[in-house]
C-alpha cells in the first residue's frame, strides 16, 4: 500500500512531542503508514454508519465528532486525509469537508499519542533519536 500522507507534517507532529530528541525519516514514514491505516479503518466504519442512515455522504458525526475544529488548527493536510478516507470505501460515497477535517483532527490526536509514547521509548532506550522501531514497539505493546 502506498502512503498518501506526506511525511513532513507527520515529522512535525513527532517533533512537537520529541522535545530535545531528533526524529529519523523512518519514524515519520512508519507513523504515516499507521495513520493511514487507522484513517482508512475509521472511514470504513463511518461509511457503515452513513449507510445505516441512508446517506451516501460521510459527515463529521459519522466519526463520532460533535464539534469540528478549524482547518487552520491542524497540521495534517486535508487533501491527503480525503484520499485516505476513500481508500477502502465504495466510490459511491462522498466525504464532506467537515468529515475530512474531523478525520484529520482524530488522526492528528492519534499521531500525537503515538509520538509522545515513541519519545518515551527512545529516551528509555537511552537514544537521542526517535526511530521507526519506537513506533513499532508502541504498537506491539499497546495495540
Amino acid at each position: 500500500m502506498s502512503v498518501e500522507l506526506p511525511f513532513a507534517p507527520v515529522d512535525t507532529i513527532i517533533r512537537r512531542n520529541a522535545g530535545e530528541l531528533r526524529v529519523s525519516a523512518d519514524a515519520s514514514e512508519e507513523l504515516a503508514r499507521r495513520i493511514q491505516r487507522r484513517g482508512s479503518d475509521l472511514a470504513t466504519d463511518a461509511a457503515e454508519r452513513a449507510a445505516e442512515d441512508g446517506r451516501k455522504t460521510l459527515m463529521a458525526e459519522d466519526f463520532g465528532v460533535e464539534q469540528v475544529v478549524e482547518r487552520e488548527e491542524l497540521e495534517l493536510p486535508i487533501a491527503p486525509v480525503d484520499r485516505i478516507a476513500r481508500l477502502d470505501i465504495d466510490d459511491r460515497y462522498r466525504v464532506s469537508m467537515s468529515a475530512r477535517i474531523a478525520l484529520a483532527d482524530i488522526l492528528e490526536d492519534y499521531a500525537d499519542n503515538v509520538a509522545s509514547a515513541a519519545a518515551k521509548l527512545a529516551r528509555h532506550a537511552d537514544r537521542r533519536t526517535i526511530q521507526a522501531e519506537d513506533i513499532e514497539t508502541y504498537f506491539a505493546l499497546f495495540e
